[in-house]
């Protein structure tokens, strides 16, 4: 008698092979069979018409601080995530000095628009070093396994002080210093290490994250620990420039140590076909026998701009500062008033010594590049689908259609900027930098951004989108899909007992119900410590989240049961 048998299901078992029937037994945390007469179970799951796949592994996530707080690391957990890796982008909050969290916590309100009083009031700060964070770590139960990555700007900040804050250049003695405390990390139970090296992530006071400026010393001091200890991805943010300069010492850095270097792969509206020549790249320095990797998105990394948002078109304009720290419903109130409104579309935004006035400029004045996101959401609309271009249609200005369309749904109404994947007004060149055999599926950043962006729903996206629902261009098989999202991203961290549906594999499973799977329009909610805000977004058509054996999710509420885990160091495949 098995303790589960999900029964009568199309499996797709993440390893890239065709659908087929069959049924599943798991006992304890481990399937134990895959097939037909697998007998019965003390507990079943019927799913006749279901599809049954192994538990998404997002790797590019940053619930560092949510972790601490939040057993089901929402929305990941609602959208079939079982395992996740965090501390990306060189931020997050180990190693930390006593009395200096709250750079920390700046950094990532800053670089990851996480309200900083929601990390104020739920982090319980009761460690020290990067190995300490993961045993407390270790000691919260919670319905998801995570893993994380140790961040360069709180390991530099630790070593250097303000020195390092400031990105002075680093001696040899500090590169020893940092090398150090992340080779006891790795052997300790991180899964690798990350670092920022672009201008978009600053701090809230706007500084840049520390070793953004950091030479090829520094970066491979510390870098050589991964091959030192043998496990490890370095994860990279950058913006590419110079291109070579950066790929130059990424290439380096893989083909001395023999592990990973994976960076960002993205589509830049100013240099469209730059990801072409990172994918070749890429070719090259692995017939070189390099470890070079591109993590890559699957929808354009969007802004979505509303009045409860980071940002939209009117924010800097001087005739809506008076609303902006108004109450949600009083505000909507005050700006359905017409005066308000004519006041609003006729003040110019201002900028002051703002450091990123050019970007922010582009945000708040790209109509051209705008779409209504709608309720269900869309994320391929056609060109003919732009603010501009409907305004153009209907002779109207475009200011103003941003505003109704922002005072639509009670004022919870959602512009998408779509700014990186999106500069040909189509997704052919995601899918050709999905489909390229050494891309890893990424860039989710789950946890983060939560006032402007809500993509940890991506992995139910690769089935509603890519697999089922796309009209503008080629579909993706289903079988490819899942194996990206599961067994590639999991085996890529070294986490190879899992991401597959075979006997000896760890029992992580979903159950969908593959036509009832929508992905619901973003909303804002204040659920987050000190009542803090996010963007997130609802599922419908997840019937069971198996974690360990257990159901975690039933029809996308949590069950109670808590048997997800702190990840520590790489996990082994099964013997046969």
């Amino acid at each position: 008698m098995h303790d589960l048998v999900i029964r009568n299901g199309t499996i797709i078992d993440g390893t890239g092979s065709a659908p087929r029937k069959a049924d599943v037994a798991i006992d304890g945390d481990t399937i134990t069979a895959v097939g037909e007469g697998v007998g019965e179970g003390r507990k079943e799951i019927d799913a006749a018409d279901l599809l049954v796949l192994p538990g998404w592994v997002d790797v590019h996530t940053h619930y560092d601080g949510q972790v601490t707080w939040d057993p089901h690391l929402t929305p990941s957990g609602w959208n079939g995530v079982t395992t996740l890796v965090m501390g990306n982008c060189g931020v997050g909050f180990a190693p930390v000095k006593p009395g200096e969290e709250d750079f920390l916590i700046n950094l990532m309100e800053g670089v990851e628009d996480i309200p900083g009083t929601a990390l104020h009031e739920g982090i319980d700060w009761c460690w020290e070093s990067f190995p300490e964070y993961l045993d407390a770590l270790e000691k919260m139960p919670r319905s998801v396994d995570v893993a994380a990555q140790v961040p360069h700007g709180a390991v530099r900040a630790y070593v250097m002080g303000k020195r390092g804050a400031d990105n002075e250049k680093a001696t040899e003695e500090d590169i020893a210093q940092m090398a150090a405390i992340v080779k006891e990390s790795l052997q300790a139970g991180a899964l690798g290490f990350s670092t920022s090296r672009t201008m978009l992530h600053r701090a809230k006071g706007g500084d840049v994250v520390p070793g953004t400026y950091a030479d090829d010393p520094e970066v491979m001091g510390i870098g050589r620990t991964l091959g030192e200890v043998g496990h490890g991805v370095f994860e990279v943010a950058s913006d590419l420039a110079p291109e070579g300069d950066e790929l130059a010492w990424m290439r380096k850095l893989g083909k001395e140590t023999g592990r990973p270097v994976s960076f960002a792969c993205l589509q830049s509206p100013m240099d469209p076909d730059q990801y072409k020549r990172l994918l070749q790249a890429v070719d090259e320095d692995r017939a070189e026998g390099g470890c070079l990797t591109p993590q890559v998105a699957q929808r354009p990394a969007g802004l979505l701009l509303g009045w409860e948002s980071s940002f939209h078109p009117f924010m800097r304009s001087p005739a809506y500062a008076p609303y902006v720290d108004m109450d949600p419903a009083e505000r909507i109130a005050e700006l359905r008033k017409p005066e308000v409104k004519q006041a609003i579309l006729a003040s110019q935004p201002e900028f002051g010594d703002d450091p990123l006035q050019g970007p922010i400029a582009l945000i708040l004045g790209a109509f051209q590049m705008m779409y209504p996101l709608g309720d269900p959401p869309r994320y391929e609309p056609g060109p003919d689908e732009t603010i501009a271009a409907i305004a153009e249609r209907n002779g109207a200005d475009p200011r103003e259609l941003a505003y109704d369309l922002m005072m639509e749904r009670d004022g919870k109404g959602l512009i998408y900027l779509p700014l990186l994947g999106y500069a040909k007004g189509d997704f052919d060149s995601l899918k050709e930098m999905m489909e390229h055999p050494a891309a890893i599926f990424s860039l989710s950043d789950g946890g983060a951004h939560c006032g402007i962006i809500c993509d940890a729903s991506v992995p139910t996206f690769l089935l509603t989108h890519w697999v089922r629902d796309r009209e503008r261009g080629e579909k993706i098989a289903i079988e490819k899909i899942v194996e990206s999202q599961t067994s590639r991203t999991a085996h890529f961290y070294g986490m190879k007992d899992r991401g597959v549906i075979a006997p000896g594999m760890k029992a992580d499973v979903n159950v969908i119900d593959f036509a009832g799977l929508q992905i619901h329009a973003p909303e804002m909610v204040y659920d987050l410590p000190a009542n803090g805000r996010r963007l997130v977004q609802k599922i419908d058509g997840y019937k069971y989240t198996v974690k360990s054996g257990e159901v975690t999710f039933e029809n996308g509420e949590p069950t109670g049961a808590l048997p997800g885990k702190l990840v520590r160091g790489p996990q082994a495949a099964p013997t046969a």
